[in-house]
C-alpha cells in the first residue's frame, strides 16, 4: 500500500485535503462488504465528527463495556490520528464485535420516521401508524431511476379480497387504500437496492443487474408529506459479480469534492463520471458486473437538531 499511498498523494499534490486521511482497510476473509460500508460511514463527515466527539468524551481509564459503537469510534479515531496521509489499518476489533453483535446501533442521523396510512373505503377513516427506519429498501426494475423507485415505494396500494383491512370504526374487514410516506427524513439517507431476489421458477436467489440511475443530487418530492427535501450523494457500496453467492464489494466515496475508490487495502482517486458505471446493465447479460447496491445521501439542509447518538 506504500506505493499506492504515495501515488494517491502525488495525484492530489497540493490539493490533498488538510487533516484528511485516506486509508484502506485490511480484509480478514470475506469482510469486503463490512470494509465498504465502513468507508462510507467514515466519509459521512458529520457522523464521523460526532463519533469522534463521543469517543473523546466517553473514553476513560476504566473503559466502559465494549460494544459496536465504541469499537467503531475507536476505529475512526485510529484512522483520523494517523501521522501518514495514506496507508492501511486493520479493523480487527470492529469485525470481531460485528460477528458477536449483529444488530447495528441506532443513531439520529441515520434514523427517519415513516407514516403508514390506511384509508377505509367504506367510512373514509384514515388510520396512521408511525415507524422509525434506518434505511429504505427499494424494489427495482430494468431501466429505471431512484426517483421512480421512490415513487413506487410511496404509491397507493388497494387492500381487497383476502388482504382486506380491519377497520376499527366499521368493526369489520373492509376494502382500503394504503400508502407509505416519509414523515421525518433522516439527515443521512441510506437507500438499499433489492438486487438479490428469490426466483421461484429457479428455486434460488438471482442477482438483478438492472440499470437503476441514481442522481448526485436527490429530491424526495414524491415521498414526503410536505416540502421537498434535498440530498447529495457521498458514497456508493458496489457489488461486483454476477451472482448473489459470490462476488466482491467495493465503495465509491466523495471527499472534499474528490471521488475515491476503496477496495479493501487499496485506495485510488477516480473521476466523478466513474460513478455512472455502477448504475447497472441495460441488458441482462453484460461484461460489467459492478452494480450500485447501497447508496448514502447527506441532507443539504443547514440546520440539524437532536444530533445526539
Amino acid at each position: 500500500m506504500g506505493a499506492t499511498g504515495s501515488k494517491l498523494e502525488k495525484v492530489l499534490g497540493d490539493q490533498f485535503p488538510e487533516g484528511e486521511r485516506y486509508f484502506g482497510l485490511e480484509n480478514f476473509g470475506n469482510t469486503c462488504y463490512c470494509n465498504s460500508v465502513l468507508q462510507a460511514l467514515y466519509f459521512c463527515v458529520p457522523f464521523r465528527e460526532q463519533l469522534l466527539e463521543y469517543y473523546t468524551t466517553n473514553k476513560s481509564p476504566g473503559d466502559a463495556e465494549e460494544n459496536l459503537l465504541t469499537c467503531l469510534a475507536e476505529l475512526f479515531m485510529q484512522i483520523s490520528t494517523q501521522k501518514k496521509k495514506t496507508g492501511v489499518v486493520a479493523p480487527k476489533r470492529f469485525v470481531q464485535r460485528v460477528k458477536k453483535q449483529n444488530e447495528l446501533f441506532r443513531g439520529y442521523m441515520h434514523q427517519g420516521i415513516l407514516t403508514n396510512e390506511t384509508r377505509c373505503l367504506r367510512c373514509e377513516t384514515v388510520t396512521a401508524r408511525d415507524e422509525t427506519f434506518l434505511d429504505l429498501s427499494l424494489d427495482i426494475e430494468q431501466n429505471t431511476s431512484i426517483t421512480s423507485c421512490l415513487k413506487n415505494f410511496s404509491s397507493m396500494e388497494t387492500l381487497n379480497a383476502e388482504d382486506k383491512f380491519f377497520c376499527d370504526k366499521c368493526c369489520s374487514l373492509q376494502e382500503a387504500q394504503k400508502r407509505m410516506k416519509i414523515k421525518k427524513p433522516p439527515h443521512i439517507l441510506v437507500i438499499h437496492l433489492k438486487r438479490f431476489k428469490y426466483m421461484e421458477q429457479l428455486g434460488r436467489y438471482k442477482k438483478l443487474s438492472y440499470r437503476v440511475v441514481f442522481p448526485l443530487e436527490l429530491k424526495l418530492s414524491n415521498t414526503m408529506e410536505n416540502a421537498d427535501f434535498e440530498y447529495s450523494l457521498f458514497a456508493v457500496v458496489v457489488h461486483v459479480g454476477s451472482g448473489p453467492n459470490h462476488g466482491h464489494y467495493v465503495s465509491l466515496v466523495k471527499s472534499h469534492n474528490h471521488w475515491l475508490f476503496f477496495d479493501d487495502e487499496n485506495v485510488d482517486i477516480i473521476d466523478e463520471s466513474a460513478v455512472q458505471t455502477s448504475f447497472g446493465s441495460a441488458q441482462e447479460y453484460s461484461s460489467n458486473t459492478d452494480h450500485g447496491y447501497i447508496l448514502f445521501y447527506e441532507s443539504l439542509a443547514t440546520t440539524i437538531t437532536d444530533r445526539d447518538i
